[in-house]
């Protein structure tokens, strides 16, 4: 199906119109579908999210501010993910030694064995809900760049 089909639209102002609008809804698609693996790993996405920063960053720790840096979605509360990932025990905060007012963000023992139990499965995922050849990804990619110059 296209994208007219899925919203009964048959007619769009402008082919950039309809890119936009196809982007929006995929984007929609997207995050639902993440949602529902996420979910069964008792995470969301921005969860995981921060998670991978911390275990790229492992084993040094991370400030808050470079976690929101390089965090998906800039719209997260970094702080409060970073709040229920402690409370899951995932992730270890601490004072910075060097500078008292900064937070040290720390992946745990337990948050790296989570990670490292869902990265078969997320590769799996990630290959079922998208099912381009890697000519078509590496295009699309510089596409999507294309977009946020």
């Amino acid at each position: 199906m296209g994208i007219s089909q899925d919203i009964q639209q048959k007619t769009f102002k402008s082919e950039v119109s309809k890119v936009l609008i196809n982007l929006f809804y995929t984007g929609s698609y997207l995050d639902q579908k993440h949602n529902e693996f996420f979910k069964s790993y008792g995470l969301s996405a921005p969860q995981f999210n921060v998670l991978r920063i911390l275990r790229g960053q492992y084993p040094k720790p991370a400030t808050v501010n470079l976690i929101i840096e390089r965090m998906l979605d800039k719209s997260s509360n970094a702080s409060r993910i970073i709040d229920r990932l402690e409370l899951k025990q995932l992730v270890i905060r601490r004072q910075c030694p060097s500078d008292r007012r900064a937070v040290d963000v720390m992946i745990s023992e337990k948050g790296l064995e989570l990670l490292k139990s869902m990265d078969v499965p997320f590769d799996q995922f990630q290959s079922q809900i998208c099912q381009l050849s890697s000519e078509d990804a590496n295009r699309l990619n510089e596409l999507l760049d294309k977009i946020r110059l």
